[in-house]
């Protein structure tokens, strides 16, 4: 309904040309505007060149971080087409650049796989950027043409001759697009060492210039997946010498699987679709669960290791310690989800469960030493299962004996509809009894935590519930666990992870974020869970103060001080050194505060930190402290 005088007719229609829809929109096409769509634009160029090499005419590629916030993506492919095409009347590069959806991707002979981000599109990628270059050497020549801000400066012009042929395109992200243009070595890294995996032979150089001596890293595997699960499990411990590993090929497309399990408790199952991490699962991931629990089970029956009168074992019972890498091409994916990562195409659940049902079957009959120890695991696993599931029905009993389920040391809010609630998970009774002054009763919830929580990583399932802590978590969020875990039943959608910035609080931290990530996943991939950000320092003048939450604001608060101002610094070393009032003017009070949401958008970089962190050796916690400690800003002594 339109308000008021306004009118609504054609002229209010505005049509956006060519890809100013990008750069009016740009989280539609990229995410979002901050670190992880910035990191995109590397990913959208990368992928074209990996496209050229499933195509099989690319063997390398070099990724390039420049001193000035550029990055250079250089591949030795066939060379983006240089001659017209027929509608535009333009030269095929401009038009891949400057036009959305436009590439040898959609229909045609171009590629018969290709992965990129569901063809978004290297157009997104100059859209996005104030300045691009590209370079095509084809036929001979060597061309080049530039744009700003997604629009051609001037005209495809040959600069050269060269035998050799490849694309290289420079680009420098628009910081008017972007919240920062400053590229992460970590993220970049960990992506392409990805792609390196799953193309198995495919030579990917990352190199940053931005340091004094430029830093150079290779990744080039010639095991493919086989060697990334050896990567993931390098710090684990193996229950088998050697990765199983099979590959098949149909009308459906071609299959990748290779698995191992280990001695631990944690499932580290990855599912890739032409190269796309499908964080969400699908019908390629459904056809190798339902393959790997009904091959166990009849391997288990067929070798007497089960009895008639056994239950059959449940899938997680089969996946627990369980590491490994699905990976399927097809020529048509059709993605589906909250974040465009669940694989829809149905021919591939049937597909990937006949092809994994007899290889895998086959391998168990061929080696029957590694069979038993996989099936005896899964049988512990179930019975840790069983005992769990019989210590959650005791409390479940126990708790319609009292008059509440909830824990006692709760201090629930009022408002009942999950959405508008939250509540504060705070280390010590002490930090536990200012929050509880501070908060909001009507929306905001306190679980005062006592000491450090247990260590899941190093539990089975059994342990860790048994902890009073973890039990006093699960039931005061109310979505179960396990067999029961069940998102829709959550009573807060903020679950806010409150501890000092010190050791010990981060400690603290890690442990609670381990137990989300292993029991609670969905809470982190929903966007539930946070970490509240304390501020470090209260600047005082007089009877007037302000606080900083790091190093460089305490400095902007001390230079904007009038030359001969007396002031006092105090540094907060935990959360029960701030009265109520404090806490939550600074850490509580959503007008003010500021919250930091967990995310799972790396799951390999969230595997590899939790189990350096939190796993059973020490030698890789000794690693990362050596290589993280010249970042450390705070360190108790």
């Amino acid at each position: 309904m339109a308000a008021g005088n306004g009118s609504y007719s054609g002229k209010d229609i505005q049509v956006l040309e060519g890809l100013e829809a990008v750069r009016k929109r740009p989280g539609m096409y990229i995410g979002s505007t901050g670190p992880k769509g910035l990191h995109h634009l590397v990913y959208e160029v990368v992928d074209n060149s990996v496209d050229e090499a499933l195509a099989g005419f690319c063997t390398a590629i070099e990724v390039v971080i420049h001193a000035d916030g550029s990055v250079t993506v250089v591949d030795n492919g066939r060379g983006i087409p240089v001659d017209n095409v027929p509608k535009y009347r333009k030269p095929a590069v401009e038009v891949v650049l400057t036009v959305l959806h436009a590439g040898g991707k959609f229909g045609g002979e171009g590629y018969k796989v290709s992965g990129g981000l569901h063809g978004v599109g290297v157009s997104v990628v100059n859209a996005l950027s104030k300045r691009l270059e590209v370079e095509v050497k084809r036929d001979g020549k060597i061309w080049r043409q530039s744009f700003e801000r997604g629009k051609p400066t001037g005209p495809l012009q040959v600069v050269g001759k060269s035998k050799a042929t490849g694309t290289t395109i420079t680009f420098w992200p628009d910081p008017e697009v972007f919240e920062t243009t400053e590229f992460s070595w970590d993220t970049l890294a960990t992506r392409l060492r990805e792609t390196a995996f799953l193309n198995k032979n495919l030579k990917i150089v990352l190199v940053d210039e931005r340091e004094l001596e430029p830093r150079r890293e290779e990744f080039r595997y010639a095991g493919g997946i086989v060697d990334f699960v050896r990567y993931l499990n390098e710090k684990r411990e193996p229950l088998h010498a050697k990765p199983i590993f099979f590959e098949t090929e149909g009308p459906e497309g071609a299959l990748e699987v290779a698995m191992q399990w280990t001695t631990g408790y944690t499932e580290t199952v990855l599912a890739f679709a032409n190269n796309i991490n499908t964080h969400e699962g699908g019908t390629h991931l459904e056809g190798f669960k339902n393959a790997l629990t009904r091959t166990i089970n009849d391997y288990a029956r067929k070798a007497g290791l089960l009895k008639e009168k056994d239950e059959n074992l449940a899938g997680e019972d089969i996946r627990e310690g369980l590491t490994a890498v699905i990976s399927v091409k097809l020529r048509e994916p059709q993605f589906e989800g909250q974040t465009k990562t669940k694989l829809g195409n149905t021919e591939m659940r049937s597909f990937v469960q006949t092809a994994v049902t007899q290889a895998l079957a086959d391998y168990l009959e061929e080696h029957p030493k590694p069979a038993r120890l996989i099936v005896t695991k899964a049988m512990q696993a179930a019975k840790a299962r069983a005992a769990a599931r019989k210590a959650r029905e005791l409390t479940r009993r126990k708790g319609l004996l009292e008059s509440t389920t909830l824990p006692g040391k709760l201090a629930d809010c009022s408002i009942r509809e999950a959405e508008l609630t939250e509540i504060f998970l705070v280390e010590g009774d002490s930090a536990g009894g200012s929050a509880k002054q501070a908060r909001d009763r009507s929306f905001q919830a306190i679980l005062p935590l006592r000491g450090k929580i247990l260590n899941v990583e190093k539990a089975n399932i059994n342990r860790a519930l048994s902890s009073e802590e973890i039990q006093a978590l699960i039931t005061a969020l109310g979505t179960g666990v396990a067999d029961d875990f069940d998102i829709e039943q959550a009573r807060y959608h903020k679950a806010i992870i409150m501890t000092d910035a010190d050791v010990d609080g981060s400690h603290i931290r890690c442990l609670i974020l381990t137990f989300f990530y292993r029991y609670m996943r969905e809470m982190i991939e929903r966007g539930y869970v946070y970490i509240a950000q304390p501020p470090l320092y209260k600047v005082s003048t007089g009877k007037k103060h302000e606080y900083a939450y790091n190093d460089k604001q305490l400095q902007e608060i001390l230079a904007r001080l009038p030359e001969g101002t007396k002031y006092t610094i105090q540094r907060y070393k935990g959360l029960g050194e701030m009265n109520p009032e404090q806490l939550w003017e600074t850490t509580m009070d959503p007008e003010r505060r500021t919250l930091l949401r967990v995310t799972l958008d790396d799951a390999l970089a969230a595997e590899e930190a939790f189990t350096d962190l939190m796993g059973e050796q020490v030698e890789p916690r000794k690693e990362f402290i050596q290589r993280h400690a010249k970042n450390v800003r705070f360190l108790d002594v």
